[in-house]
């Protein structure tokens, strides 16, 4: 069986290496949009903390929206505007808000950064997003741990009863918004890193100008580094005399031995292969005739 040219081995699993970068981009991107869409809600949602069958009044809480209920005719009154500071119970509801808004801007900003790939390295788009998701996470951990510092707020005393201190909830409970915030952190982290190792990869790929053997056509086609043509050509020349069909190396013992060294000079199956050696050095006793 005949072995592929180096040349044609390298462009097949450059083929491949390129396809299965392009998947995982893709469910790399698919994954950033659902992040987008989780980071969203987390921020808008005022279901961080909430009332349970043992609170005083019903009611819950987000980063700067919350609702509590009334004793005698049980409705919520609502307050609370993200452009209203002052309406925000406490400060560190204002500072976790702070850190997950702009948390979720830098997500946003990730998403808006996909239309870069049709004009600058994708390479360098990915660092670029990878950067901006490590960002966003690190925002998201300090917005969760700044929330529970505003805990023994009025407001939310009045909710949760007297025992609530910081860091403390005393009858009430975290809700889910919370715990997708916290979610979040991780997704974050696991994109980021994804997105590293996709910027990377794209560094590995062949160059856009080396020659095709026996052609000298210069392959624009393929993305990636670009390479000096005599760094090039010199690396196609070390792969090609490594490649020796198994017929021809045959072809080249049986004609020594019977003499007809002319016609192992020149085989058919090695004009493939250029200006590779002739299959006659490959027999070393032939120089013992």
């Amino acid at each position: 069986m005949d072995l592929l040219p180096a040349q044609e081995a390298a462009k097949i699993y450059h083929t491949n290496y390129v396809r299965n970068s392009r998947a995982i981009g893709v469910m790399w991107a698919v994954f950033t949009i659902c992040f987008v869409i989780i980071t969203v809600v987390v921020f808008i949602q005022p279901f961080w903390i909430g009332d349970s069958v043992n609170t005083p009044q019903a009611g819950y809480f987000g980063l700067f929206h919350y609702c509590i209920g009334n004793a005698l005719t049980s409705e919520l009154t609502c307050k609370g505007s993200v452009l209203d500071f002052n309406s925000i119970p406490s400060p560190a509801f204002r500072t976790a808000m702070f850190f997950v808004g702009t948390s979720m801007l830098l997500i946003v900003g990730t998403m808006v950064c996909f239309s870069l790939f049709f004009f600058c390295n994708a390479g360098n788009v990915y660092k670029i997003c990878a950067w901006m998701q490590l960002a966003s996470a690190a925002l998201m951990v300090m917005g969760c741990m700044i929330y529970p510092d505003g805990w023994d707020a009025p407001e939310v005393k009045r909710m949760c009863g007297q025992r609530t201190d910081k860091y403390s909830l005393g009858n009430c409970t975290v809700r889910w918004a919370y715990i997708l915030a916290i979610i979040s952190i991780l997704d974050a982290l696991l994109l980021a890193l994804l997105s590293f190792t996709l910027g990377n990869r794209q560094d590995k790929l062949l160059p856009d100008d080396f020659e095709v053997e026996g052609t000298g056509e210069w392959r624009t086609d393929l993305p990636g580094r670009r390479r000096p043509a005599a760094t090039a050509r010199a690396r196609q020349g070390r792969e090609r005399h490594t490649s020796v069909p198994t017929s021809a190396l045959f072809n080249a013992l049986f004609y020594t031995k019977t003499g007809n060294t002319a016609a192992s000079l020149n085989l058919g199956e090695s004009d493939r292969f250029g200006d590779s050696p002739p299959m006659a050095a490959l027999a070393p006793w032939s120089l013992a005739r």
